[in-house]
């Protein structure tokens, strides 16, 4: 019998066809990640429903992904990405924030994902590329470094983050999706021109936390130390006074 009559099995393990990697592996897992959390959260989005939603084992996820944690920070680092890529075709403001929104509809669960947690580490010491480059617009219209935006950089975050959510969870459709898109591009249009004419908004409240930031990545705070400190020096006048 010539070699090339011979059974592969007789070849030994070189002559096993070879396994081809899925290229498109790693996107299923992240995909279906994403709707996973998006329907159910964190009992929801198990490995092997990850596995099995991905349609692949649950070995192969662990062999790409540590745990759940992994994969959520694979997934938010992922979307961040392709969310700055479309803001960066962008040239103003209101385009940036218009293609936030546009963004949000067209990959909902992701984008769902990205914001579950945002302000919590670990998502709050990663960067925050999309959130610097609106930031970054507001401080060319107005003057001034993009950290001191921050207070009106979060209200336009309100507005544009709450009507993407507005319009995914509420199944806005048609015209009224249309009138709620618009209606945010003009009242933060509204709010940076009432920005420019006052030298800033109203501010209630108290004054914003020199250690709260944003949008910085290990820099990132809550301003937890500050809350402490205040609490600290309000207990201590409590005590004196009851001397």
């Amino acid at each position: 019998m010539r070699p090339d009559q011979r059974p592969l099995s007789s070849f030994g393990d070189d002559a096993k066809v070879p396994r081809h990697a899925d290229p498109d592996l790693e996107k299923r897992i992240l995909d279906a990640a994403s709707r996973l959390w998006a329907r159910g959260g964190e009992k929801a989005m198990t490995m092997r429903a990850v596995a099995k939603a991905a349609g692949t084992t649950t070995p192969t996820v662990y062999e790409r992904y540590r745990d759940r944690d992994d994969i959520l920070r694979a997934l938010r680092l992922q979307t961040r990405r392709n969310l700055f890529a479309a803001l960066s075709q962008t040239n103003t403001l209101r385009e940036a924030v218009h293609r936030q929104i546009e963004f949000a509809m067209e990959n909902r669960h992701a984008y769902e994902s990205l914001f579950d947690g945002v302000a919590q580490p670990p998502s709050l010491h990663e960067p925050w590329p999309s959130f610097n480059l609106i930031r970054e617009r507001v401080a060319q219209r107005l003057g001034g470094t993009p950290r001191s935006h921050t207070r009106l950089m979060l209200t336009v975050w309100a507005q544009m983050h709450g009507t993407a959510m507005l319009v995914i969870r509420g199944r806005f459709e048609g015209a009224l999706q249309t009138q709620a898109v618009h209606a945010c591009l003009d009242a933060v249009d509204f709010l940076i021109d009432a920005g420019a004419r006052r030298k800033g908004l109203p501010h209630s409240g108290p004054k914003w936390p020199s250690n709260l930031i944003l949008g910085e990545a290990e820099k990132s705070d809550l301003g937890h130390e500050h809350k402490e400190a205040a609490d600290r020096k309000a207990r201590s006048t409590k005590d004196k006074k009851r001397r």
